[in-house]
């Protein structure tokens, strides 16, 4: 399985016979080098997106159409966006669970907001979510953009991930140290990878403390567009 960040909260996720691309925010992310954009999204069967905030969505109908793919998240807004834009979508909710090929993903709740822009402000985008995603004797918990949550001692008892994907930027989200604390008191990670950082200077900028909090967790610092194999 590989890993590629694609800068604040995106990853293109290698796996099976799949490559999903999660959250990916490309056009406008100071994070990521567009000139990267076609070997990012190249051979892409998916789309899964948490929720409908432009830094995880932006991109999402665009790529869609480009490489005739669907969208797979919460169920209100890829039936809208089915309806309005032609797009090919899967739409579920939170327990539900959905295979793409092997890999099976299940939505899970997530503690956020969730909407678009609109001509008079904010518009209902469906709810915010996170996923397990479950293939080659991995699962990888994707937390979409939360904050701690008693739930997740459940995950951890119906899902036993051993990969979290976490966001833990602050300020929108749970830092590093409620993130540590996450992993710490619910999770039994092996391998952690921080996201929904560095982007902007309101943001955490290191996952030092995460590192620091977590000695017996594999921490990894992702570097944008560079594979990371587990």
């Amino acid at each position: 399985m590989k890993l590629t960040w694609l800068g604040h909260s995106g990853f293109r996720m290698e796996i099976e016979d799949q490559v999903l691309l999660i959250d990916p925010w490309l056009t406008g992310n100071p994070s990521f080098a567009e000139a990267e954009r076609d070997r990012a999204i190249a051979g892409a069967t998916a789309i899964l997106l948490s929720h409908s905030h432009g830094d995880h969505s932006a991109d999402a109908l665009s790529i869609a159409k480009e490489l005739n793919i669907p969208i797979v998240g919460i169920y209100d807004l890829m039936s809208f966006w089915e309806e309005s834009e032609g797009v090919s979508t899967i739409g579920f909710n939170k327990g539900g669970t959905i295979s793409l090929g092997p890999v099976k993903v299940t939505m899970v709740h997530a503690t956020h907001s969730s909407s678009l822009s609109g001509p008079n402000g904010p518009v209902y985008g469906g709810g915010e979510a996170g996923f397990m995603i479950a293939g080659e004797g991995h699962v990888i918990y994707v937390s979409g953009d939360t904050d701690v949550m008693a739930d997740m001692e459940v995950f951890e008892a119906l899902h036993q991930p051993d990969i979290g994907i976490l966001a833990a930027g602050g300020h929108f989200t749970m830092d590093m140290t409620r993130a540590a604390f996450a992993a710490k008191y619910f999770f039994n990670f092996k391998t952690l990878i921080p996201c929904h950082y560095q982007t902007f200077p309101i943001l955490e900028q290191s996952a030092e403390t995460l590192v620091r909090d977590l000695p017996d967790v594999n921490v990894i610092e992702p570097e944008v567009m560079r594979a990371i194999t587990l």
